[in-house]
């Protein structure tokens, strides 16, 4: 085989190395978007946004949170740790209808402790700790969030700042979400001696509605601004 055709079959297995690999990126490039989507649902419209729409920077920055936090196992709550925490939420839900500020603090608390002992960083860590969450909770993650910001604005001295009282009442709703997703996953998967604990009754009731479409909720989450006093 002379120099020239062995030079010319290097050439071509080079080239088409380069066209695999190339059309190899495109492919994966789509896919692991797909898939960061499906994995983080609306946290990737979040992230989407704070981009200004910039789908690789936004998947850039979700990958890396897998990357850092994927391989989190988290950890099952003690009885005891459980019912505390449970018992604590109930408080702050019923001091709702007089101190909402404090109630709401409280809340944004009770998760980050919560969190952390579920295995999460920290709560001073509170960046980490939401990236983390995100990975592993990102349907119910923006319930912390939420939470957290009107807390801090509540808390802020200036009155024109503060959340008013319906924007609080949302707030403490959708972090209720990541609450009994941290307090209960894991409850019945994780026995098998036949002792799982079931969901209690009022955890249970409080989205019933009646035939009027008004809630029946023994806790306050039916209430209105007139319901909540200010604090």
């Amino acid at each position: 085989m002379s120099t020239g055709l062995i030079i010319a079959l290097i050439v071509i297995v080079a080239a088409v190395i380069v066209v695999a690999a190339v059309l190899s990126m495109r492919s994966r490039g789509p896919r692991g978007g797909r898939d960061l989507k499906r994995r983080f649902g609306p946290e990737y419209d979040r992230t989407l946004a704070r981009h200004d729409g910039d789908a690789k920077a936004a998947e850039r920055e979700l990958a890396e949170r897998v990357e850092r936090h994927g391989s989190l196992r988290e950890r099952e709550l003690e009885p005891a740790q459980r019912e505390e925490f449970e018992a604590r939420w109930t408080a702050a839900q019923e001091r709702f209808v007089d101190a909402p500020r404090e109630a709401v603090a409280e809340a944004d608390r009770l998760l980050s402790e919560l969190a952390a002992a579920r295995g999460f960083p920290e709560g001073g860590q509170y960046e980490e700790q939401l990236a983390a969450l995100s990975v592993h909770h990102a349907h119910h993650v923006h319930g912390y969030r939420h939470v957290h910001r009107v807390a801090r604005v509540s808390a802020s001295g200036q009155d024109g700042d503060r959340a008013d009282t319906e924007e609080m009442r949302e707030a403490m709703v959708e972090a209720r979400a990541l609450f009994e997703e941290l307090t209960t996953q894991g409850r019945r998967a994780g026995r098998n001696d036949g002792t799982a604990r079931t969901e209690k009754p009022a955890a249970r009731a409080a989205d019933r509605t009646d035939d009027r479409g008004e809630s029946r909720s023994p806790l306050p989450w039916a209430f209105n601004r007139r319901h909540a006093k200010g604090s």
